[in-house]
């Protein structure tokens, strides 16, 4: 897909010329896209696609802006829920139609479930967590009628729970007979979604060129209604001093993942303002425990020194200047059941000690690290701070793709990651990090951490009916994690977008696939 498939207008907005503004009916975007691996809705788990896909794409039910603890309807009209034989009976809004004009149909729902969990990729995990594996999800969907289907799951987890699960973009809607005339072999399309799109979603995509652009048109036909513009264009600008200057003159009309220096120097420029919005986003530094070239990645005394080496004030404050906090467990404030005490500080004199006790010599490991902020900014402190305590940190920075990659591979020693839950519901954290099956791409399982003990407590945790009692189990778990496993929770995001001062509608929510388009005008 080459560069004469844009219009002139798109060609030249994404050149290097200088404009006065941006088209009226056009929203230009300048982000840094070189961590997408995928846009399709089965296979995205990073950052800028999962900040993607909701445009394009819809699910039976999402959170609701306005309160995300609410599940509100979008492509259901509604459901009755039997808890006792685990079912969901979902009646589908018989009006809805994808962008391709296709009606949305039982079909539609079953074929995107099933090619979800059969393809097993990345995000596969959250749909795992109702039972559904590839040799069983077949016999857990069923077509009721022209516009209703039944939904089974085996796991002991409770409808409300199981909505959640369906909010996430993983349980987005693919159009099957557009897709199905894409497939190539065995790929239930997934070769061409990683490119196109087939959704219902206020967007529908003309053209992703990786590492470039992401450009979106209006789907007039959206259930919902039609979005306030005509396009967006979603623009790669992988260096954060670009995406400043490119806001400050008027040629790009939002900015994401600007550095604090950025944000500060735009705080008091005319025709621009700085949205601070409260995000779910953490940082974290995990150790690879199936890595065996390097023994210390498995040894829980270097995990407690490594908890202490970590300056978290002089990263939060001095470095990133106030766009993230000192948060040190693994569900984020602001979701039910935070643990919000932050027991570690900087002290390298008590993790040498810890070290020396252990019996451990000449420290080291290799950390994997995006070269952008504020992952960069995190891992050069860390080298630093590590020292300190006689550890020494080699640094591994790639772009964002490179470095899921690595992990998704196994093949890191460390790294600095990203998490955000992937819904409302603390399950979301905890099956991510407290939770290994040996077969779901979880972040214990990526890491390699065998935790049979902690997997009964996960499963008890989301079975639990009475609500104030899981969110003791939930408190209990995190105290356990913060304490004893391979992860050093470091911190916790707002979020800082920047915009054009004619910017208007623009939302964006505690969760990374929380950014809404389709009200903003100009």
């Amino acid at each position: 897909m080459t560069k004469k498939l844009l219009p002139v207008v798109i060609l030249a907005l994404l050149s290097a010329a200088s404009y006065a503004a941006t088209p009226p009916d056009t929203l230009v975007v300048a982000q840094g896209l070189d961590d997408i691996v995928s846009l399709d809705p089965a296979e995205a788990n990073e950052l800028s696609s999962i900040q993607t896909v909701p445009s394009l794409y819809q699910r039976l039910v999402q959170p609701d802006r306005e309160n995300p603890e609410k599940i509100t309807p979008i492509l259901a009209e509604s459901w009755q829920a039997d808890p006792a034989a685990k079912t969901l009976t979902i009646k589908l809004k018989s009006d809805a139609k994808f962008a391709s004009g296709n009606p949305l149909r039982p079909e539609d729902v079953i074929f995107s479930y099933t090619r979800a969990v059969t393809l097993n990729k990345s995000p596969a995990f959250i749909l795992n967590v109702l039972g559904w594996q590839p040799d069983n999800i077949a016999s857990q969907l069923k077509k009721v009628d022209d516009h209703t289907l039944q939904l089974h799951w085996t796991a002991d987890v409770s409808p409300a729970v199981a909505l959640n699960i369906l909010s996430t973009p993983i349980a987005s809607i693919v159009d099957e007979k557009l897709v199905s005339a894409n497939v190539q072999g065995n790929d239930f399309g997934n070769a061409w979604l990683k490119m196109h799109s087939a959704g219902s979603g206020a967007f529908k995509m003309r053209v992703y060129q990786p590492h470039q652009a992401i450009v979106l048109d209006a789907n007039a036909t959206a259930p919902g209604g039609a979005p306030k513009l005509k396009n967006i264009i979603i623009k790669n600008v992988p260096d954060p001093a670009s995406r400043r200057l490119l806001i400050q003159q008027g040629d790009a009309d939002v900015a994401r993942d600007l550095g604090a220096d950025q944000i500060s120097a735009l705080a008091d420029k005319k025709g621009v303002k700085v949205l601070s919005i409260p995000s779910a986003e953490q940082n974290y530094l995990v150790f690879n425990t199936g890595n065996s070239t390097n023994p210390l990645l498995n040894n829980p005394a270097f995990w407690e020194a490594a908890r202490w080496l970590v300056d978290y004030n002089g990263i939060t404050k001095d470095l990133l200047k106030g766009q993230y906090f000192i948060h040190q467990s693994f569900l984020p404030v602001g979701l039910p059941g935070a643990l919000e005490d932050n027991p570690f500080t900087f002290d390298p004199a008590k993790a040498k000690a810890i070290l020396a006790k252990a019996g451990i010599k000449d420290a080291h490991f290799t950390l994997d690290v995006e070269n952008k902020p504020p992952f960069i900014t995190i891992a050069q402190s860390m080298q630093a701070s590590f020292a300190q305590g006689g550890v020494k940190v080699d640094l591994l920075p790639a772009a964002g793709s490179q470095v899921y990659a690595r992990v998704r591979a196994k093949q890191h020693q460390a790294a600095i990651r990203l998490w955000i839950p992937d819904y409302f519901d603390a399950h979301s954290n905890a099956s991510a990090f407290a939770w290994n099956d040996g077969k779901s791409s979880t972040v214990a399982g990526l890491n390699g951490w065998q935790i049979p003990q902690l997997n009964k407590e996960t499963l008890a945790a989301v079975a639990e009916p009475d609500a104030a009692k899981r969110l003791e189990l939930y408190k209990k778990m995190q105290q356990e994690l913060q304490h004893n496993s391979p992860y050093v929770f470091v911190d916790q995001g707002k979020t800082q977008i920047v915009v054009r001062d004619n910017v208007k509608g623009y939302q964006q929510g505690l969760n990374a696939d929380m950014v809404w388009y389709d009200r903003v005008t100009k």
